[in-house]
């Protein structure tokens, strides 16, 4: 193991490992399967709200004090929100470097073109982008209330509906889905390839799992608004 220039020492194994192209991807995948299993327990709840707006609402208080009276209220949530945060973090730090590390590789021509790669996989960095952006503003939403008027705290039903009443709020939200689908569908298999449990023989079940899972997702989180529009939940 080299010696650090500037300190003399010794890098840390953690430092070597986030050093290179491996620990990169490494931490890429780990961090984005966090945040899948996140979004599968986050559709679910979403879920609810096609019970009525007293369950939804027990729910979203639940959250709240879930692990009491071992934790206090609110500590458990923050736990989580500390957790996602970090993983959300990790997950766009090693995206970028590892795209800067890509394009520093890469000739100044080719002789051969590549072979043309799936629409998800082209648009991995620019559904990141407006994935980052919609985490923006769905806090400021429905979580803050900064940019909705009207925002009743402790009413969270009535919150998610006036949200998609409005046009805006369906066309940010579901433009957003679409682009998380897209990224699952291909995020997942590349984590998998990653973590070493790709190989020839799983191909097919990890893409067919990583297609169920987008659309699943998809359609689970979009149900919300449509259910909005079309006055089934109201």
């Amino acid at each position: 193991m080299a010696l650090d220039t500037r300190t003399g020492r010794r890098p840390s194994f953690a430092a070597t490992l986030w050093g290179s192209t491996v620990g990169k991807k490494t931490v890429m995948a780990v961090s984005g399967l966090i945040m899948l299993l996140y979004l599968v327990v986050h559709m679910i709840g979403n879920l609810k709200i096609f019970f009525g707006a007293a369950e939804f609402n027990q729910y979203a208080h639940w959250l709240r004090v879930v692990g009491e009276p071992f934790m206090h209220e609110e500590w458990t949530l923050w736990l989580v929100r500390v957790v996602l945060l970090a993983a959300v973090v990790a997950h766009a730090t090693s995206a970028y470097q590892l795209s800067r590390r890509g394009i520093r590789a890469r000739p100044g021509t080719y002789v051969h073109r590549k072979p043309r790669s799936s629409y998800a996989t082209r648009t991995m960095r620019w559904g990141g982008i407006i994935l980052g952006l919609f985490l923006v503003w769905h806090l400021l939403d429905l979580t803050t209330g900064t940019v909705h008027a009207g925002f009743r705290p402790g009413h969270p039903y009535q919150n998610v509906v006036d949200t998609f009443s409005t046009w805006y709020g369906n066309v940010i939200y579901l433009v957003a889905m679409l682009a998380l689908g897209l990224h699952i569908r291909h995020g997942f298999w590349s984590a998998a390839q990653t973590l070493g449990v790709g190989s020839r023989a799983r191909d097919r079940a990890l893409k067919t799992t990583a297609n169920a899972l987008a659309l699943v997702l998809t359609v689970g989180f979009v149900s919300v608004p449509v259910a909005v529009m079309t006055g089934v939940v109201s």
